[in-house]
């Protein structure tokens, strides 16, 4: 055989090797189905994303153990954005654009979500979001598990100005400075004056992500609440400065029973790692809590103990919003017969699901859930006694009805979508 006889021989089989290889992945690739992670595992906010991580790979893996979903594998493609915001844009367009994935379980900080919203609005993918957030926005690329100021920030409030929660005449409205607190205390400052709340009765704070310093901030908040007014701080402050906060409230002697706070970011993984004892009677509002008592919630936690391998690791309410919202998205699918985004956005309304927190989700047609408030207090194991929840769901409202700008603005994406106030995708219909 001559050299170029061999040479076209070894090139050949080159060739076929490569186009063996190829087909294999295509294969391989039509028989898995991607899902995205988007959630920061290192920086400042790692302390309460990479538990939501985690929470969607144990779904993952059961959902696997269970057949997988069509009949295929699902395999979860997980980014570390590391509390970058930026990043995390980047990070979703490689998630749809080189990953291929389905749909994206991610983001935490609102700031993060509205890095990535452009993403998702431009490539036509799929967001749950399961956090807590200001409102003001619908996105048709965006399903909010989460709740909405009408679900969390304005009960906790009307809850403190009730007789039964202390008839809180003062307040501090305490967070970090980025989109969530500014958005969420402009609605409170709005609603608090609603109820005759006169503006010297109102102090507002930020500080930045990552913040430790908070010696001079909390002596302002003790000398605010010495006017005689029975004061309350509501807390917006988000990530690893909880840690600190909680810590110089402590250091200061401030009690629940003189100023409590009310916090909408702490849950049961932040307090893990914080000395509880001096913490009692503090408030947290949320739709979750691990000590909710239900079958349903005991399944979970049993679940979760079982994937994570550790019964010290807790349950919180970002990852119930998660399980929720993962469920719904794997109904929706099989509803719908495909991951096709848009097939899988109409079968998600009307989606239902038991919750933990023991009530039956719903997903409405302005892709927020219906949902009951829950108040806890903090007690010495680091758990929450619940002392208040609302009798049924309520109803999540993506426009704040306390901002006179909000006025006549709809949230709707009910088929063809439209949507007059919403962001706005070019929405195309599915075959």
């Amino acid at each position: 055989m001559s050299f170029i006889t061999r040479r076209a021989a070894l090139a050949g089989a080159t060739a076929l090797m490569t186009a063996l290889t190829l087909a294999g992945q295509a294969r391989a690739a039509d028989d898995t189905i991607k899902i995205g992670v988007l959630h920061s595992l290192s920086g400042t906010m790692a302390i309460s994303e990479t538990t939501l991580k985690d929470t969607v790979l144990m779904m993952v893996d059961d959902l696997n153990k269970k057949g997988g979903l069509l009949g295929k594998k699902v395999e979860a493609v997980v980014v570390d954005p590391a509390s970058n915001w930026p990043l995390f844009a980047e990070k979703a367009r490689e998630l749809i654009s080189k990953d291929h994935v389905a749909v994206v379980f991610g983001c935490w900080t609102s700031v993060s979500r509205k890095s990535v919203l452009p993403v998702f609005e431009e490539l036509n993918g799929l967001l749950f979001y399961p956090v807590q957030y200001e409102g003001e926005e619908s996105s048709n690329n965006v399903f909010y598990t989460g709740a909405a100021p009408n679900q969390q920030a304005i009960p906790a409030v009307e809850y403190l100005m009730s007789k039964e929660g202390g008839e809180v005449k003062r307040w501090v409205l305490e967070g970090t400075d980025y989109v969530y607190p500014r958005t969420t205390n402009k609605i409170l400052e709005a609603f608090l004056k609603s109820k005759g709340v006169p503006a010297e009765d109102i102090k507002v704070n930020y500080t930045p992500f990552g913040f430790s310093d908070w010696q001079t901030e909390v002596a302002d908040i003790k000398k605010f609440a010495s006017a005689g007014k029975k004061t309350a701080v509501v807390s917006t402050v988000n990530g690893d400065a909880n840690v600190p906060f909680y810590k110089e409230l402590a250091n200061e002697g401030i009690k629940a029973t003189d100023i409590p706070v009310v916090a909408f970011s702490v849950g049961e993984e932040e307090l893990a790692g914080i000395d509880t004892k001096n913490l009692v009677g503090h408030l947290a509002a949320w739709n979750y809590f691990e000590s909710v008592k239900n079958s349903t919630n005991e399944a979970f936690i049993k679940k979760w103990h079982t994937y994570i391998k550790n019964d010290k690791r807790v349950t919180n309410d970002p990852m119930e919003a998660t399980y929720i919202g993962f469920k719904m998205w794997t109904q929706a699918v099989l509803q719908a017969g495909t991951t096709n985004v848009d097939a899988v956005r109409q079968a998600m309304y009307g989606q239902k699901v038991a919750a933990p927190g023991g009530f039956q989700a719903v997903m409405n047609t302005n892709h927020h859930l219906s949902k009951p408030v829950m108040i806890g207090e903090i007690q010495a194991n680091g758990q929450f006694d619940i002392v208040w929840q609302t009798k049924a769901p309520i109803k999540a409202d993506a426009w704040s009805p306390f901002l006179p700008e909000d006025k006549g603005k709809v949230a709707d994406w009910t088929f063809p979508w439209n949507c007059g106030n919403c962001t706005s995708p070019k929405a195309v219909a599915y075959e």
